[in-house]
């Protein structure tokens, strides 16, 4: 099968170091990738002599019919996205139209990440346990719903904002101010209507589970760790590092979860006509009531998908195609090892501001004689044999352990090996489970 897999980041470099593992992946194309996406690629087709051609091609994703377009060309099996914003503008809706294979939802079911206040009207209707809400369109609005809230109170932008787009603030001073930024264009388009929402208690977590729109297979959890600072300071990042399996989801309460939140939310947006098919990722708060949603992402994590593609044991290629062609019920369920795997993001100083860019990039290859996989995550080979940052988080260095100190010591063993003047990272991933155990 020839599968165009679509991003640039490190949740693509880990999808297709996984793809290019199935036997069923003859080709693999890539738009726009990254040098590490392309490292994969040349390997996939150094062991597929004679019949592999890949490549990392650039594509105009937002130009629909280019895309479609490259599929027939190539003969595209399987069109995997990899980030929201083109499944948020119904790209897999044009291209189904066109009889290609997509694994990813389309337009009217990708709001679930494209609108928090879409998703939260879901739950309301399908009784979803959620945090209680008010969608306000305006800076009035929003000042006169923050009065029957207490504090700290959640402050959301209702659209896309890379994983940046949630502030909590903690008075009622930073909430008038956050209404008052959110409106004025701090988020650009994302902002123009926001969510705010009541505090949950808890911890966070991930659930991830794939559906082809009825049936349903669990996927895996992890915990990520969105501030940029140690201890969880500082303002929110789309990520500086994830782990897997996350022990506080217990068997129970993932049990729960899937029953209360994934299951009613897949027969939600069947019954409305829009049935999603992809993988839902949940963000979770495990409150003393049991689990509720926080919000859903209409792709994998980022960078939860790098350790649960660690932890994968099943052929990537037969569950993403089972899903895109609704025959997910006849597959094998995923099948995940029990090990834990950990990443680590290496990201350019000034991130989640204006990071530095170009800073150069070495021993990778040191790094993974240290038994680590560095995904790439914004990066650039300007030349033959230099690689620079291009981006705020730049390198994922992951690894898997028979539990997560083993998991931990070995990412940051790998991490110690890189040479990047200019990047930075938590020295903390795996924080609240490490201390959890003896």
């Amino acid at each position: 099968m020839n599968i165009l897999l679509l991003g640039a980041g490190g949740r693509e470099h880990a999808l297709a170091w996984k793809l290019a593992q199935s036997p069923r992946c003859t080709t693999l194309w890539a738009s726009p990738g990254n040098p590490g996406i392309a490292d994969v690629i040349a390997d996939l087709n150094a062991h597929r002599s004679g019949t592999a051609s890949g490549a990392c091609t650039a594509i105009d994703l937002a130009d629909h019919a280019a895309v479609e377009a490259f599929c027939m060309a190539q003969d595209i099996g399987l069109v995997v996205v990899g980030p929201e914003a083109p499944l948020v503008d119904g790209l897999a809706d044009s291209l189904r139209a066109a009889g290609i294979a997509v694994f990813g939802p389309g337009k009217a079911a990708a709001q679930l990440e494209g609108s928090k206040g879409f998703t939260k009207d879901m739950c309301t209707r399908a009784g979803i346990p959620t945090a209680g809400y008010v969608r306000a369109k305006s800076a009035a609005e929003a000042h006169t719903a923050l009065a029957g809230f207490s504090l700290p109170v959640v402050i959301k932008a209702d659209g896309l904002a890379a994983g940046k787009g949630v502030v909590i603030p903690q008075t009622a001073e930073e909430a008038a101010a956050t209404v008052d930024d959110m409106f004025g264009g701090a988020f650009g388009g994302a902002g123009a209507e926001v969510v705010i929402e009541e505090f949950l208690e808890g911890e966070e977590v991930s659930l991830f589970a794939l559906t082809d729109g009825s049936a349903i297979a669990l996927f895996g959890s992890a915990q990520d760790h969105k501030r940029v600072g140690e201890g969880d300071t500082g303002p929110n990042t789309g990520g500086m590092g994830a782990y897997s399996p996350a022990p506080v989801l217990t068997a129970e309460l993932e049990a729960r979860a899937m029953a209360e939140i994934i299951a009613p939310t897949v027969k939600a947006m069947a019954d409305a006509g829009m049935p999603y098919s992809g993988v839902l990722f949940a963000g979770l708060m495990l409150t003393a009531d049991g689990p509720k949603l926080i919000e859903y992402n209409c792709r994998f994590g980022d960078p939860e998908c790098q350790v649960l593609m660690m932890r994968l044991d099943s052929d990537l290629v037969d569950l993403l195609d089972a899903c895109a062609r609704g025959e997910l019920a006849e597959a094998a369920a995923p099948s995940l090892r029990p090990e834990s795997a950990i990443t680590v993001v290496m990201a350019a100083k000034g991130y989640p501001g204006t990071p530095a860019s170009g800073g150069m990039i070495a021993n990778l290859a040191a790094a993974e004689a240290r038994g680590a996989k560095v995904f790439h995550a914004g990066t650039a080979a300007p030349s033959e044999g230099v690689l620079v940052a291009k981006g705020g988080r730049v390198l994922n260095v992951t690894a898997a352990g028979a539990n997560l100190r083993q998991a931990r010591d070995r990412a940051y063993a790998a991490l110690a090996e890189v040479r990047f003047d200019d990047g930075f990272w938590r020295s903390d991933i795996g924080w609240r489970e490490l201390a959890r155990q003896p």
